[in-house]
């Protein structure tokens, strides 16, 4: 079992870093047991998960010690009182300003496809996405952006830029094949979290460094 990458520990909440390629959670079947709620549990018994990331998502995940403090982030969660930032590599090069520019496409499970997402004008849930570009990779015909979900719909980050014209390379649900190549992992990571301490109500903001 690999080590925890610890952002910051309390006696009410965990930040952990969590790498590409490991689950939140556990899935189905023996071989998708090993995950990062797992792992924080064997180090921190009272451990508890109020959201996820990805499988293919690197990034900060926050955890609650026991569920009282698990209900307290969770009705943050629910009410948009923290704020994530996203950076990511997408295909294409937009020809916008680096202004914020917002994505609303109602997106819904694609269950003969799972466990893929789609966008779905009559049935889907409103979905929002904040973006902006960082830097042009003209080499690479390639943009680093800045992302941040004010909803949290599954997938909502991958396929909003998809549906643009500008998914995310390394993407293997919604990248084309030559986008999905560029890269060796999806390059979507977690950057910065912010968030009321549960208890002192004290802003907090965690930063972990982009691996790509």
């Amino acid at each position: 079992m690999s080590a925890l990458d610890l952002v910051y520990v309390d006696d009410q909440i965990i930040v952990l870093n969590k790498a590409s390629g490991l689950l939140s959670v556990p899935g189905r079947g023996e071989d998708k047991q090993d995950c990062l709620i797992s792992r924080a549990q064997q180090e921190w018994p009272d451990a508890l998960t109020v959201h996820r990331l990805d499988m293919a998502t690197s990034g900060l995940v926050v955890m609650a010690r026991g569920p009282d403090i698990q209900r307290c982030l969770s009705q943050a969660f629910a009410l948009r009182e923290v704020h994530k930032t996203y950076e990511a590599i997408v295909a294409g090069l937009p020809s916008i300003s680096e202004a914020w520019h917002d994505i609303q496409l109602p997106l819904i499970i694609d269950w003969p496809n799972r466990p893929r997402s789609k966008v779905d004008w009559e049935q889907g849930k409103p979905s929002h996405t904040q973006w902006r570009v960082k830097q042009a990779l003209p080499l690479d015909h390639a943009t680093r952006v800045e992302l941040k979900p004010i909803t949290g719909r599954t997938h909502q980050l991958r396929l909003h830029m998809m549906a643009i014209g500008h998914a995310i390379l390394g993407d293997a649900l919604y990248a084309s094949p030559e986008e999905l190549a560029k890269a060796p992992r999806l390059l979507l990571h977690a950057r910065e979290l912010q968030l009321k301490h549960p208890v002192t109500a004290k802003w907090m903001v965690f930063e972990s460094s982009v691996p790509f």
